[in-house]
């Protein structure tokens, strides 16, 4: 009970803290790309930095259903210590596009069921959910490509990426494009469906980066790669 109660001051006292650090200009820039929270991403990880991996705290922040407190939780959990059905529900909560990328990236990669998960989530009708699936396809047609079916996976983008929602084409987009970037052998084919297809052909590109295009993205990379 003693340890509850300490649980539940530390919640509050942290809560108190990120309503401080709450910044109207950061809420607006934060909303425009669907994250409703106005904390500075950079004081958030000192806090969690202060904080350090704190696992009960970190499910308690998340229970309170608060963008900024669900970001601190990420960066203080234990990634390896949910069940896949926790983290099932968590990303099915995850709205906010930061909360979701955050936890895909920062917790699901590193738990054990990661791959269980990919399968899962890759074939859900939602395609938030769908969309963290590819992530973690992505992820091993980077790091770890044994086993994948890789020509597959370009027939199901063929067929699929023009018409799917926003964060599902976007996600599948980051998957032709790795697989461009990173097997020369479907290189050519992931360049011509990226054409065909003209997903984000469009897409505005600050001087100095790389164009979310996949055909632009996959020769750029490649390039890189050759000059190093």
């Amino acid at each position: 009970m003693a340890e509850t109660t300490l649980t539940e001051t530390m919640v509050a006292e942290v809560m108190a803290e990120l309503a401080e650090l709450e910044d109207p200009k950061a809420r607006a820039v934060n909303e425009k790309h669907g994250d409703d929270h106005g904390v500075n991403l950079g004081k958030l990880r000192a806090l969690a930095k202060r904080l350090k991996t704190q696992q009960e705290l970190a499910c308690q922040l998340w229970a309170t259903d608060d963008t900024a407190a669900r970001l601190l939780a990420i960066l203080i959990c234990r990634p390896k210590a949910f069940e896949r059905d926790e983290l099932d529900g968590m990303l099915r909560e995850a709205r906010a596009p930061k909360v979701h990328d955050w936890l895909v990236n920062y917790v699901v990669k590193k738990n054990p069921h990661s791959e269980e998960l990919r399968l899962a989530w890759s074939a859900d009708p939602d395609p938030v959910v769908a969309s963290a699936g590819w992530a973690l396809t992505t992820e091993r047609v980077a790091k770890k490509p044994e086993g994948l079916d890789l020509a597959g996976l370009l027939d199901v983008i063929e067929a699929e990426m023009r018409d799917a929602p926003d964060r599902l084409q976007w996600a599948m987009n980051h998957c032709l494009a790795q697989i461009g970037i990173e097997h020369a052998e479907h290189r050519a084919r992931a360049i011509d469906i990226g054409e065909r297809l003209a997903v984000l052909k469009d897409y505005p590109t600050s001087p100095g980066c790389t164009s979310p295009y996949a055909p632009i993205w996959i020769t750029e990379m490649v390039r890189r790669q050759h000059d190093k």
